[in-house]
């Protein structure tokens, strides 16, 4: 069964600064793309669709896509302003001063993509037992509207360098997902872990399950996005940094019961350089993952 990987590369980093998705960080050079796509082909995924940002198409053809020609199909989609805005808002596209967001970002595959997909992060390590996980959830997988998505343990998700954001999932007991809340400046202190969600620090538990826009879809949610998105242009026209978050669509889906959404735990621990900071600690981590045989030399 064919399944496909979404990578959303499109961003821009606000706080890191650089373009992220071309960072070398493993012992070999290794971007953290080419560690998502290695444990992607490796977990069965045989199709790769990279979104990315127009203005810097040359460069990623040069340094990523000439690096996967002969181990997976590949394709290249531009998350480009004015895509899938209806031309009564084009005006609006044109004001815009950042991409339109995750929502967005995923439904511009919508004429590349038709099977069981899963959607990542570019500049996320996601670690290769979720590949796995989410690669066997596809496959079996083919009802409209079953989805699923990889919990992390929150406490594998801190940075020492600064609080985070995360989305805290609440589930019931067959681990579905019920709802996704956004946990504001979450940050160690002391042995704990706490939030300022409500402007005040409250404890949160370690154990905790989040998403790190870690998704497995099936193809009929990029109609559905389509659809939305009009939405959601039309009633946001005037915040021209307003943004199109996959996990509000998905959470509007299940309210609506189109959707029911899967949360497969991990054990594996994600990776990320929010801060500059952060960059040697995930160099260190990788390479402790080379040293050990998680990862040969050669990839």
């Amino acid at each position: 069964m064919d399944i496909t990987l979404v990578i959303l590369a499109a961003g821009m980093g606000s706080r890191y600064g650089g373009l992220k998705q071309l960072d070398g960080l493993g012992p070999q050079g290794q971007t953290i793309m080419d560690y998502s796509v290695h444990d992607a082909v490796e977990a069965g995924f045989n199709k790769i669709v990279f979104v990315i940002r127009k203005d810097f198409a040359e460069e990623f053809t040069q340094k990523v896509l000439s690096k996967y020609a002969d181990k997976v199909q590949c394709e290249t989609v531009y998350q480009e302003m004015n895509a899938y805005v209806p031309d009564a808002f084009q005006d609006v596209a044109a004001k815009r001063e950042k991409p339109w967001g995750t929502g967005h970002a995923i439904l511009v595959v919508k004429d590349v993509v038709h099977e069981p997909f899963a959607a990542i992060n570019a500049d996320d390590f996601y670690g290769r037992d979720a590949f796995i996980q989410m690669a066997e959830e596809l496959k079996n997988k083919r009802s409209k509207g079953e989805y699923s998505m990889i919990g992390y343990r929150l406490s594998n998700t801190l940075s020492d360098h600064g609080s985070v954001n995360r989305g805290v999932c609440l589930t019931d007991d067959q681990g579905r997902l019920i709802d996704i809340y956004e946990g504001l400046k979450i940050e160690r202190s002391g042995d704990k872990v706490v939030h300022h969600t409500h402007g005040r620090p409250e404890e949160l538990d370690e154990a905790s399950s989040v998403s790190m826009n870690f998704w497995g879809f099936q193809p009929d949610i990029l109609d559905y996005l389509e659809e939305d998105f009009t939405r959601f242009v039309a009633e946001t026209q005037d915040d021209p940094r307003s943004e199109y978050f996959i996990p509000f669509v998905v959470n509007d889906m299940m309210k609506k019961s189109l959707a029911t959404v899967r949360v497969i735990p991990t054990s594996a621990s994600w990776l990320g350089v929010t801060y500059q900071e952060d960059r040697p600690v995930v160099v260190e981590a990788l390479q402790r993952m080379e040293q050990s045989g998680v990862y040969e030399e050669s990839f």
